[in-house]
């Protein structure tokens, strides 16, 4: 079997003519195949340099003609233009083209229309498929790789038809992307729309909806103070993105701001360089500190993790954090009193050992992180997932609206504190909102402790602000 492939501009009089020529052969012969690439002048420079690039073949002009020996075990023999397709017909089958120059034109023409006319199809087709926009940073953050799957578990986004994913690294090696873009598609997601990988800032954000920003991971500058440098970087990147955000993203996006650094200072800094979002469409990721604090719980009571509920986390997320347990819950314990799988108990009262409480469980939680990633050689993404998870499902109207989450979000003055600092406090979602919870009593240790994080947050702030001004 003879297989050839010929491509060229829809407009060019000499593809119309290898055209026909290759028709006639293929309606003449039983063993002669022919593949047609027809393009628009716009696509042929770079289909054509792309194309002779991986093949390693030289040729400038259209059409170009090559015999594929996948058979055979090679790859594809260039045979040239018209003039080398033409030779070769006329010494292998003894047929040659007599078409007039007239006839080419019309040919190319026709050619050409058809082509833009497929083309307006194509697009028109595209308008009708609406997915849901989702854009991921830092997209080779291990979390990243964990996470991706779970965007398209039952229950996260189920009124989304289709998703298109767009992953962002900036300055990452464009090669480790499109492994992970290439991974992805062989999940073969019914709801998986497309996958996009972008490396630059240049498209950042168009049209998004759902925001997860992992960045965690910042170069070193010499001759600068560790922590002025870390700040000056988050401030310079997120001040960038809250601009991108503010023009490309739509009006009503959700941002989650995740990872181990700054994470209330990079919240603030979004709301304040996308002016045009509402503030209650950004939070940070206290939800894996919550979580790590009902993990050291239930092993102490002797019940899951899952047992455990209703966890407050205040203050600095990645600071000067405050672990709440006023209000947490615990079910299926096995105590004095028992009762039916939805019976709980306050926590408070069953544990009984006040000293743990006060130090060893605060030590635990606070150290939780860099044990498990000392264990595992490793940063500590199946448990950062989950509470990315558990607050999408809660956006997207799946979850209970008493269940409590730990977030960051701007404060407006609620329990006394600050207002305009990105603060973690308890909300809880409805209908697609969250509300700050507000039968939480703060006594005079708390507010204490509430006072310092609160102190913390102004100075990172204020560092920050002392940054941008040094840069200027």
């Amino acid at each position: 079997m003879a297989k050839f492939v010929l491509a060229g501009k829809a407009n060019c009089p000499y593809f119309a003519k290898a055209e026909l020529l290759a028709d006639l052969l293929q309606r003449s012969l039983p063993k002669f195949s022919i593949h047609k690439l027809c393009m628009h002048p716009n696509e042929w420079q770079q289909w054509l340099e792309t194309t002779c690039k991986e093949n390693g073949w030289q040729h400038e002009y259209s059409p170009m003609i090559w015999r594929e020996l996948i058979n055979r075990g090679g790859k594809g023999m260039l045979l040239g233009g018209f003039s080398d397709f033409l030779e070769h017909v006329q010494a292998y089958y003894g047929i040659t083209s007599d078409m007039t120059t007239e006839l080419m034109m019309k040919i190319a023409t026709e050619n050409l229309l058809t082509r833009e006319l497929c083309m307006k199809e194509e697009v028109y087709h595209q308008s009708l498929i609406k997915p849901l926009h989702i854009w991921i940073s830092s997209a080779l953050n291990p979390t990243c790789y964990i996470l991706i799957p779970q965007l398209f578990a039952p229950g996260v986004f189920r009124d989304a038809p289709t998703i298109s994913l767009h992953l962002l690294d900036v300055g990452a090696i464009e090669e480790d992307l499109q492994g992970v873009r290439m991974e992805t598609e062989d999940l073969a997601l019914p709801q998986l729309h497309k996958v996009t990988v972008y490396t630059e800032l240049d498209q950042a954000f168009q049209q998004a909806h759902f925001i997860i920003l992992l960045d965690d991971s910042w170069p070193e500058c010499g001759g600068e103070d560790e922590e002025e440098s870390k700040v000056r970087k988050v401030s310079e990147r997120y001040e960038q993105y809250g601009r991108l955000i503010d023009e490309r993203a739509h009006k009503n996006v959700a941002v989650i701001v995740a990872g181990n650094t700054l994470v209330n200072l990079k919240c603030s800094l979004l709301l304040e360089n996308a002016p045009s979002v509402d503030s209650g469409h950004f939070v940070g990721m206290a939800t894996q500190l919550e979580y790590e604090a009902r993990a050291h719980i239930a092993q102490k009571l002797s019940v899951k993790t899952a047992d455990v509920t209703d966890v407050i986390v205040w203050g600095n997320i990645s600071g000067s954090s405050h672990v709440d347990l006023q209000r947490a819950k615990v079910f299926q314990y096995e105590g004095a009193i028992w009762g039916p799988s939805d019976f709980s108990q306050p926590v408070l009262k069953m544990i009984y050992d006040r000293k743990w409480l006060q130090t060893d469980f605060l030590n635990l939680v606070s150290s939780q992180r860099a044990t498990v990633a000392s264990k595992s050689q490793r940063a500590t993404a199946i448990s950062a997932t989950n509470g990315i998870i558990a607050v999408l499902k809660a956006w997207n109207c799946n979850s209970s609206a008493e269940e409590v989450f730990s977030l960051g979000i701007l404060s407006t003055g609620q329990y006394n504190l600050p207002a305009g600092v990105v603060f973690s406090m308890p909300v809880s979602f409805q209908d697609g909102r969250w509300s700050v919870l507000s039968d939480v009593i703060i006594g005079d240790e708390m507010r204490a402790k509430l006072q310092i994080a609160a102190d913390q947050l102004r100075e990172e702030k204020d560092l920050a602000s002392r940054t941008r001004k040094d840069t200027a």
